[in-house]
């Protein structure tokens, strides 16, 4: 591949999603620990089940049997879903489906960005459940003025991601140079922060209203 070649959107998903899965490794060491109980339990189903290795292989399904397939992330405002769906445009993932959760007393309705074409889907089914916190459903009004003005101060997304997203919308693409750069970057949008951005008495408004609430509007991301 040449310097100024165009990486596969599905490469670049790939790369992420193994990415990811070291990200929450090293936050999360439990999910490690997750991971390798499913690999010994994956080989010693296949060890004993001759016919199961053979279907997964028919369908190409044998060498991604570990590949990571979930992740999900919260959003706060309508800006950043709009540009969380550009980030995933350049993986080659789409929104599917609709969910509302507000019906389970959830505030937040939902969608899956993964990749749509069954060729993309066989190379790797990786999708992030997206939800975007519904404000609207805040009863308190100075506690919604308050969450939306908190959320408008903040931004996820680095510099650096944006202007490859930019760029990749540009191109056609990214190099392979750059795609490890969007890598690096759009995975600060999906860290784990342990800090919060607000007072703890503010944080325990938005808590006593709903814990998610609270997830979503008092941290960085």
């Amino acid at each position: 591949m040449s310097a100024d070649a165009l990486v596969h959107p599905d490469e670049i998903r790939s790369m992420f999603s193994s990415a990811m899965s070291d990200m929450y490794r090293a936050e999360v060491p439990q999910y490690g620990t997750l991971l390798e109980l499913v690999a010994d339990v994956n080989q010693d189903s296949l060890a004993v089940n001759a016919a199961l290795r053979e279907g997964l292989e028919s369908n190409d399904e044998l060498d991604r049997l570990d590949v990571e397939r979930h992740g999900a992330i919260r959003l706060g405002k309508p800006e950043e879903l709009f540009t969380m769906r550009r980030l995933f445009a350049v993986m080659g993932m789409h929104p599917v489906g609709y969910y509302d959760l507000s019906v389970a007393g959830v505030p937040v309705h939902s969608t899956a960005f993964r990749p749509i074409d069954d060729a993309a889907l066989r190379r790797n089914p990786f999708r992030v459940f997206t939800s975007l916190l519904r404000l609207e459903l805040i009863e308190d009004e100075k506690l919604r003025y308050d969450a939306q003005q908190i959320l408008a101060a903040r931004d996820i997304f680095t510099a650096d991601v944006i202007k490859l997203i930019y760029l990749a919308e540009k191109n056609g693409g990214l190099t392979q140079v750059q795609a490890e750069q969007f890598v690096t970057q759009a995975l600060e949008t999906f860290r784990w922060h342990s800090d919060a951005t607000v007072s703890l008495a503010s944080y325990q408004k938005m808590h006593d209203a709903h814990r998610l609430i609270a997830d979503v509007v008092c941290f960085k991301g």
